[in-house]
Order: structure tokens, then sequence, then C-alpha cells
């Protein structure tokens, strides 16, 4: 008795360390929807992917603003070694004759460039330095200096791309910047559709749990009701089938709650060991929208019409760029500076000489086959496809607008009702349970009950879902708090630090 005893208490220490140890392992964690919402903001892999996506972008925009400011290189050759064959003309007779050479020369030197925005031009000032030194019969060895030149580059009757930049690049940021903030939205509203579906398939596989006690003790009821003849077999019959489906219904049910449990964990950025249970709060917003108010808003704040501002701007772009190349391209140079040659480098910034190089180049196409004309109507075509595609799609998009908003207006009342449908289902199927145990319902009306009381409670679910499914959406559209009443807004240079 004594090792028994023993034996026993090993036992009980051994069970309560396993289950220490498994509490350890797997741990648990109650969320609420906003709660839900929060951390999948913060830790999931659509958050991170979201921020490096505007990231990104956030560069590509201050490459653009670094395009406009002046700009300082340092450039030069050193030791460029040359030894080979010269073809030379005589100036006496003209005859070309290949005379051998041997030099070795270095450079140095430093420029500032400024784009010009307004005309398409290039402002340039630089200084350099060169020393060629010849080897052979004739060694000799020579600067050149420029100290100061100032050169301007002017493209004339030309597609202005720092013009067209202007008005895209900062439409771009803006539109990457509310791309982030629906991508943001969007998590909100998958995490929402995540959290209902574990919450449902909880509730669900509890109800089948409950279920199947219940009938398992109608069974046993039935049973005893079989020999004194007020239940007939083949109402005890069905209740044996119940069990039986009631037990499959048990395990298909936790195998739906472990895989809406790995995709809310997945989506939190939680290991597959934490158990997350949600907590549903029955208060409902009491939001009631207006149309108008809300296309306002998207109107703003989306990027729905911003992408089609951009699309419409590089659509016209492409038509002037078409024309531009259609016709006659000119550009104009200008140079003016100081230059000084010298066999002394004491000497090669003295008594310094100007120089002015002015010039115009131009092309003028005579005959290209109808080429160029060809890309100006290909253009006109694309930017009228631009054109209605935008006006198609947002005449869609005012339509699936209006229908949202209407939907969510509604959206409050049937969860209201469907709650209240829960609450009489359920209290409907408890009071079967009561008749059947007195003997006045039959079990099929008791399973007709029940099967109520579980629509009703996949239905209540359902629209709360849905409602927030509505209001993440909406948000998505607007990105617009109108429960808190004012812009979703976030600090986009805290995100870059």
């Amino acid at each position: 008795m004594i090792l028994d005893h023993y034996i026993s208490r090993i036992f009980i220490m051994v069970s309560l360390l396993m289950v220490a140890s498994e509490g350890v392992v797997k741990g648990q964690q109650s969320l609420t929807l906003s709660q839900a919402v929060s951390t999948a903001r913060e830790r999931s892999v659509e958050a991170l992917s979201a921020r490096h996506s505007f990231v990104s972008t956030y560069w590509a925009y201050k490459t653009y603003q670094a395009s406009r400011l002046p700009s300082l290189s340092l450039y030069g050759g050193l030791m460029n070694y040359d030894r080979s064959l010269k073809l030379l003309q005589s100036y006496d007779d003209g005859s070309f004759r290949y005379v051998a050479t041997e030099s070795l020369q270095n450079s140095l030197g430093l420029k500032l460039s400024q784009n010009i925005g307004l005309t398409g031009g290039t402002l340039s000032l630089y200084s350099d330095l060169s020393r060629i030194d010849q080897f052979g019969g004739n060694a000799s060895m020579n600067w050149y200096s420029q100290p100061v030149t100032i050169y301007y580059s002017q493209p004339l009757f030309s597609y202005n791309s720092f013009k067209w930049s202007k008005l895209v690049e900062p439409k771009e940021y803006e539109k990457g910047k509310r791309t982030y903030l629906e991508s943001m939205e969007k998590i909100s509203l998958k995490t929402a559709q995540s959290f209902f579906d574990l919450y449902l398939a909880i509730r669900t596989l509890e109800t089948s749990r409950n279920n199947l006690a219940n009938t398992k003790r109608m069974c046993s009821l039935a049973e005893e009701r079989l020999e004194l003849g007020s239940v007939t077999r083949d109402e005890y019959l069905q209740l044996r089938l119940k069990v039986l489906t009631d037990s499959l219904s048990i395990r298909e049910n936790e195998v739906e709650v472990r895989k809406a449990q790995m995709a809310l964990n997945s989506l939190l950025g939680y290991n597959e060991d934490m158990e997350i249970v949600p907590v549903i709060d029955d208060e409902i917003p009491d939001i009631q929208l207006d149309y108008n108010a809300v296309y306002d808003k998207t109107l703003k704040n989306s990027t729905f019409f911003i992408g089609n501002d951009i699309s419409l701007l590089q659509a016209e772009s492409d038509v002037a760029k078409a024309k531009a190349d259609r016709g006659l391209t000119m550009a104009f140079s200008a140079k003016f500076g100081l230059s000084k040659t010298n066999p002394e480098f004491s000497g090669v910034y003295r008594n310094l000489d100007n120089q002015e190089v002015v010039g115009l180049t131009f092309s003028v196409p005579i005959f290209d086959w109808g080429l160029g004309k060809g890309k100006v109507q290909k253009a006109k075509a694309a930017q009228d496809v631009v054109r209605a595609q935008v006006e198609q799609d947002e005449s869609n998009y005012r339509r699936q607008l209006f229908m949202l908003v209407g939907q969510f207006n509604n959206q409050r009342s049937q969860c209201l009702v469907s709650g209240q449908a829960y609450e009489i289902a359920g209290e409907r199927f408890n009071l079967m349970v009561e008749k059947f145990k007195n003997g006045s319902a039959t079990v099929t009306q008791m399973v007709d009950a029940q099967k109520d009381s579980d629509a009703a409670l996949t239905k209540y679910v359902t629209d709360l879902n849905d409602f927030w499914n509505y209001y993440y959406t909406i948000r998505s559209y607007t990105l617009y708090d109108f429960a808190e009443k004012r812009n979703i807004e976030v600090d986009f240079m805290e995100m870059i630090r």
C-alpha cells in the first residue's frame, strides 16, 4: 500500500510537470478585434512590405528633387599613356605619313552643373588643368588650363522632360503615401476577416461539443422511453445517428479551428504555438454615412483619383514627346571662359586668353515614310484610350462606392436583428430539449431547433464580419476615420528614420 501510494504521488507530479511544460510551450492570449488589428499593422509581413514599398517611393522622390539641384563633380584622367603610330598630313605638300608618338597625359577638373527646369537646358561652370608629356626625339612638356569656363546647352523645339517630371513626380510621391495608408487599411480588413473566421470556428466547435453532449443525453433518455413505447424506434435510431454525425462534426470543426488559428497567427506575426482567443464586443458603432461626404473624402484622399491624374499626365507627356521628335529639332550651345597653355606651370595661369564658342545645331526630317506622324497618331490614340478608361473607371468607382455605403448603413441593423434571432433560436432549442424530456416534442422538432440555433450563430457572426469588412473597406477608400471624424495620418518622416 505504501509503495502504491508513492507511485501514485510520483505519477501525479509527472502529470503536473507535463501540463506545466505544455503551458510554457503553448501560450494563450485573448485579443479584441481592435487589438488584433493594431498587432497586424505593426508585426505582419504585409505591413513590413508596405513600409519598404513606401521607403522606395520616398527615395525615388528624393532622387527627383536632387536632379533639380546643383551638382558638383570631380573629373579627370590619370596616367593616360599613348605609344602608337599617328597618321599625319604634311602642311607643305599635303602628303600623309605615319609618325611614331609617345606621350603621357594627366588632367583634373571640377564641374558645377544645374538643370534648368523651365527651359530644359543645362548650365555648367567648370575649371580644369591638363599636363601633356611628349617623349622621344622632340621631348617636351606642356600645361593647359581652363580656370573658369561657363557652358550652356539649350535644346529648342524639343521635349522638356524636366517640365513633365515636375508635374508627375510630386503626384507619384503623394500617391505613394496614400498607397501605404490604403495598404494598412487592407491589412485591417484582412485581420478582421481572419479574426471572425477564428471566432466562428471556435464557437462552432463549442456548439458541436454541446450538441454531442445533449444528443447523448437525449439518446439515453430515448432508449429508456423506447421500452415504454413513448418513443418510436425510428426516432431512437435518428438520435443514435445524430450522435455519430455530431462526433464527426467535432473532428471537422477542430481542424477548422486549427486552420483559422494558424492563419490569424501568421497574419499577426505569432508562431504556431500561440493560441489566440478572440473576444467579441457586441457594441457596434452607431455610424450612418452620407454618400456625398464619403465621395468627397475619397476624391481628396484616395489613390484612385490621383492615379487617374497621373495616367492622364503621362499620356499627355507621350503625345508631347512624339510631336517634338517628329519635327524640327534644334540645339543651342555657348561656352565662354579663359584658357592658357605654357610649358611652365608658373605661367599657365598668367595672361589668360579669352575663349568663346557659340553654335547652333539642327535636324529637319525631309522624308521619313510617315514614321513621325505614325508615332504622334499612336500617342494620341493611346491618350484617347486612357481618357475613356478613366471616365469608365470613375463611373464604376462611384457606383461601387454608392453600393458600399448603402450596405454599410444597413449592416448595423442587420447585426442587431441577427443577434436577437440567435438569442431566440438558442432559447427555442433549450425549450425543445425540455419538451423532449417531458415527451411533448419529437426528435425531429428538437433536431430542427438545434439546426436553427446553429444557423443563427453562423448568421450572426457572419453579419458582424460583414459590418467590419464594410467599415475597413470604406476607410481604405476614403483614408478617413468616421468614428473619430479625422483623416487617417502617419508620421512618414519617422518611418524613414
